[in-house]
């Protein structure tokens, strides 16, 4: 429960923080930076943030499920656990953001993968160092 937890509280913020930080990159905004643009984007940032969490909440939770399908496997360990997840989102997210617009490019659709790729594996690596699988505990001794 604590991996869903740490997918759906992390996953969504993470996320919409990369995904204003992508569109606004793409869109020309960081060409000027002071201060004053540095505060906006914040409060942009915590004014969407509400809208993160309701489109990012049922993406980050089945991103939990894979996490949590994929931690059972035996043989795959946690570093490539993270790494399957994580290619999972960016393929997800740099599929599904990528095709809009006019700057159809190789920089927009790995930026816009970047979206899906590290809440992914922050997730990922957080629930492997906080919740880590439980293992069935065997009966020695016990007579069939």
């Amino acid at each position: 429960m604590k991996r869903y937890l740490i997918f759906g509280a992390l996953g969504p913020f993470v996320g919409g923080l990369l995904l204003l930080l992508a569109t606004s990159y793409l869109s020309g905004y960081w060409a000027h930076t002071d201060l004053m643009e540095v505060k906006k984007f914040v409060v942009v940032l915590f004014k969407s943030l509400q809208y993160s969490y309701l489109f990012g909440l049922l993406p980050a939770l089945m991103m939990a499920a894979i996490d949590e399908i994929i931690c059972h496997i035996r043989p795959i360990g946690p570093r490539v656990r993270m790494l399957i997840v994580g290619l999972i989102g960016f393929t997800a997210t740099a599929f599904l953001y990528s095709n809009r617009g006019a700057d159809m490019g190789s920089l927009q659709f790995v930026l816009y993968g970047v979206v899906g790729l590290v809440p992914a594996m922050l997730s990922s690596w957080l629930a492997e160092r906080y919740c880590p699988p439980v293992v069935p505990k065997t009966t020695e001794g016990a007579s069939a």
